[in-house]
């Protein structure tokens, strides 16, 4: 598979701020590919280099294999989606759509054609003569897709799109997204700062800390076997054991992380098991979530957590139990995952 996009050495200082700094990657053509990362990571800062807002300090970005430096927004075949939708309020959906088409001067007749064609690829069609004002936040969200589609770039930017609706319709709209990249095949770059959206979505994630990529990989290897504690920690979430700890169970100084539903709990004496780790320690807090039920227990200097499914030995053992009493947590050890210091 031939490279939409890639970036070498890429590096972006605003001063003596590093955004950016000595980033490489490549985003393969077709693929759904995700940048997740806190606030000031240096996702968005990639994506503005990518469709040409911004020009790198140092390094070289390729776009379908040719340099991309010097080359304006416009001459690029890239289209951006942000999360503000940017729709102008005087313009019906169909010239909302159309309106990047009757810049480059296309007549009338075929941008409008054009443009009914992105409202159908977006499930829009007969909301083509309505007012932004009359639309839902879904609805302008669609029809920010359809802007951006109807020039049919060969890569769609999308800058945390789905960050300004509510949690049902951001799930919905997940869904809808996936559909669409899977029906038009073109290359999808995506940032966010909510992993359940990366994880949910795409074919490989980006995860950025500081300027850096901590890991590349797909969502269930970066899931399943994060590299750092930073991933292990942002990424779902992980039991990250070090120090004195981490040597006491494991013989080593690595710091390795357990996933929290991978943790047991035991409220009375637990009988060693050499296929698994165990810890004593003191219950802070259960808490009930619904699916499940969450269980903090002090040990030593740490807090671990355990999430346990909401069945009836999970109730039985909530019954049970109550902060300030000893239980003992355990796990495989096949389910450690060792990680960089």
């Amino acid at each position: 598979m031939s490279a939409a996009i890639e970036f070498n050495g890429v590096s972006r200082h605003y001063g003596a701020v590093k955004a950016l700094d000595n980033v490489t990657f490549t985003v393969k053509e077709g693929e759904f590919f995700s940048m997740l990362g806190p606030s000031g990571s240096g996702k968005t800062t990639s994506l503005r280099l990518m469709a040409g807002f911004e020009q790198p300090t140092n390094g070289s970005i390729r776009l379908m294999g040719q340099e991309a430096a010097g080359t304006p927004p416009y001459a690029r075949d890239v289209n951006t989606v942000f999360q503000d939708y940017a729709l102008f309020p005087h313009m019906n959906v169909l010239d909302n759509v159309a309106y990047g088409l009757m810049v480059r001067k296309v007549s009338q007749q075929e941008r409008h054609a054009r443009a009914r064609e992105a409202l159908e690829m977006v499930a829009l069609p007969d909301h083509a003569l309505r007012m932004p004002t009359q639309l839902s936040g879904g609805q302008r969200q669609r029809v920010a897709l359809a802007r951006a589609l109807v020039n049919r770039p060969r890569v769609l930017l999308l800058d945390e799109p789905l960050g300004a609706l509510d949690l049902k319709l951001r799930e919905q709209m997940q869904v809808e997204l996936k559909v669409l990249h899977r029906k038009l095949g073109i290359t999808f770059v995506y940032v966010t700062h909510d992993q359940g959206e990366a994880l949910s979505m795409s074919d490989r994630i980006a995860v950025f800390n500081k300027g850096h990529i901590e890991q590349i990989a797909t969502p269930r290897d970066l899931y399943h076997k994060p590299r750092t504690r930073f991933v292990a920690g942002f990424v779902g979430s992980s039991n990250i054991l070090e120090g004195k700890l981490a040597h006491i169970l494991s013989g080593s100084d690595k710091p390795f992380s357990i996933r929290q539903e991978h943790v047991s709990v035991a409220s009375s004496e637990f009988r060693a098991h050499p296929e698994r780790m165990q810890v004593e320690g003191e219950v802070l807090a259960i808490q009930f979530l619904g699916a499940g039920q969450r269980i903090e227990v002090r040990v030593g200097d740490s807090v671990l957590t355990a999430m346990q499914p909401d069945n009836a030995e999970a109730a039985d053992l909530a019954e049970r139990t109550q902060p300030g009493q000893r239980v003992t947590l355990h796990w495989s050890k096949q389910q450690v995952v060792a990680l960089d210091a």
